[in-house]
């Protein structure tokens, strides 16, 4: 009787130091499943913050160059235009409107570089453009001679910064290629805010086209494709790029009754 009262103490002994010890290992086992999350987030911290240190970096390289390069001879444009214009003043002669547009378009250049050289030194995005700057950017185009109509439809509102800044850029790229292969084209920018996003259409007519001009250049491209534009010139590239990385979609080609559409659907 005593002897199955002694294996049924030892028993029971060896149950408790059992469930003790297994009580011990696991706590060890959190123990070192919560110091190896430690680790794992540490790890991708400083992953991180090295790769956030490595895009500074190139991006200070990037605005180093651009400073070198562009500053110098941007500088050089809009103090050769202010002496042009100055002289025609002095001489009694009427200053060319093109020539004003390009000391105001000198003065605009500087100004977009030394922002996009301060976001560029920051660790912030965006460089400040918008459609708010729509009005100005068509007043110099219509200075340079360029014949543009605007037409904003719909429920105008505030956009996200990256979408106002796409749109505002579209714009300007469309603007600056009509100007370069469609000379004096009559162009009209379209800017309508539908409910979930904002479309943007610029047309010109084409009429003072020549061989190598906007009309033969193509592209249509959305966000799940990864065409790329066909012909020369890096701003239709540059447009497919904004709009990609919005998720949006771009089409931009000739016109079946002549002139050149570019026409942008971006989400807002």
């Amino acid at each position: 009787m005593r002897t199955d009262r002694g294996r049924q103490g030892l028993y029971a002994a060896g149950w408790l130091i059992s469930a003790g010890v297994m009580g011990v290992s696991f706590a060890v086992w959190r123990q070192h499943l919560r110091e190896a999350q430690l680790r794992a987030e540490e790890a991708e911290r400083t992953k991180d913050e090295a790769a956030q240190r490595r895009a500074m970096e190139e991006r200070l390289r990037i605005a180093r160059e651009l400073h070198d390069s562009l500053t110098h001879s941007i500088s050089v444009i809009q103090v050769q235009a202010g002496v042009a214009v100055h002289l025609a003043r002095k001489r009694g002669e009427e200053v060319p409107a093109a020539l004003l547009a390009i000391q105001e378009a000198g003065a605009d250049a500087v100004r977009e570089l030394r922002a996009t050289l301060d976001v560029l030194r920051s660790e912030e995005d965006g460089d400040g453009t918008g459609l708010c700057q729509l009005d100005g950017l068509v007043a110099r185009a219509r200075a340079a001679g360029l014949p543009v109509t605007v037409e904003v439809t719909g429920a105008q509102r505030p956009l996200p910064p990256e979408v106002d800044q796409a749109a505002y850029r579209i714009v300007q790229e469309a603007l600056t290629n009509v100007s370069r292969h469609a000379g004096h084209a009559r162009t009209s920018v379209q800017l309508h805010y539908a409910p979930q996003l904002i479309e943007i259409q610029i047309d010109d007519d084409g009429s003072d086209s020549s061989p190598g001009s906007s009309a033969g250049i193509s592209t249509s491209t959305s966000a799940d494709t990864g065409a790329r534009p066909s012909g020369p010139g890096l701003g239709l590239v540059g447009m497919r790029e904004r709009v990609s990385a919005l998720g949006g979609r771009l089409h931009a080609g000739p016109q079946v009754d002549g002139g050149f559409q570019v026409r942008a659907e971006l989400p807002a």
